[in-house]
Order: C-alpha cells, then sequence, then structure tokens
C-alpha cells in the first residue's frame, strides 16, 4: 500500500510555491493530480496575465504570461520528482481558458527523472524543449495545441 505522504507533501508544496509568480500575482491552480506507482499525472491551468499588464504592450503582456508558464512548468516538474521519489515518469498538461471560459490545452509534456536538466541553457522556451515538454510559440504567446 502506498503512503499518501508524499501527495499531500506535493499539494502542500504546490500551494505554497506557487501562490504567486514572478511576473504574475495569480497562483497556479491544479486541475488533476493523479499519481501510480509507475508515474504522476498533473494537470494545471495557466495563470492569467497580471492586471498591472494591461497597462503595457500587448505583445510585452502576452511575453510576460508566457515567460510565467514556463517557469511554472519547470518548477512543476522539479516539485513533482522532489516529493514522489520512486517515480521515474510524469505526464504533464497546462491548459487556460479561452474567450468561451472552456480550456484549451497549451502545453504538454511526458518528462522522465533521467532526462537531462539543461540549466546553462540561457532560453526558458528551450529549456523546457529539452526537458520534455511540447509547445508552439507564435510572437511570444501559447498556440493552442491539438
Amino acid at each position: 500500500m502506498m503512503s499518501v505522504s508524499p501527495f499531500a507533501k506535493f499539494v502542500k508544496q504546490a500551494r505554497s510555491n506557487l501562490r504567486t509568480g514572478d511576473l504574475s500575482r495569480e497562483p497556479v491552480k491544479l486541475l488533476r493530480l493523479e499519481w501510480t506507482p509507475e508515474k504522476v499525472e498533473c494537470d494545471w491551468l495557466m495563470r492569467p496575465a497580471d492586471p498591472w499588464d494591461a497597462c503595457i504592450p500587448a505583445p510585452k503582456a502576452r511575453e510576460n504570461q508566457t515567460s510565467q508558464a514556463l517557469k511554472d512548468a519547470l518548477t512543476l516538474r522539479n516539485m513533482i520528482f522532489k516529493a514522489f521519489p520512486a517515480v521515474d515518469m510524469a505526464e504533464l498538461r497546462m491548459f487556460r481558458h479561452d474567450a468561451d471560459q472552456q480550456l484549451e490545452l497549451m502545453m504538454t509534456g511526458t518528462i522522465a527523472r533521467n532526462d537531462q536538466f539543461y540549466e546553462r541553457v540561457s532560453s526558458m522556451a528551450m529549456r523546457a524543449k529539452l526537458c520534455g515538454f511540447h509547445f508552439t510559440l507564435a510572437e511570444g504567446a501559447f498556440e493552442r495545441r491539438s
């Protein structure tokens, strides 16, 4: 039987560490977390743009939101493998609300514990891709995944 302590530890860490971001004061909202002995599956909602970004040009606001989302994805990856030491694989998905308040899939990732994490890579987007995340960017913003 599995102990629920890693699950509780992860949720507590996520609430604490992802309450606010560097570029958005909104919290990350976990939508689903599933844990089996082989892997963890985690779905979360992309932070909305910071209300203060309404005063800056739209391309810069989208770039800030994208940068924050990539930071959150990499943080979640690290938190999962720290909280679940026996798990070697994670399936991660990030959604956002569209204009009709429906969920849009923006980023997916099949992440392995033994993947090399390239800290020296300066581009946040490239770091995320090297870790196993799949997404498309256009003019600094995420495009919907099909």
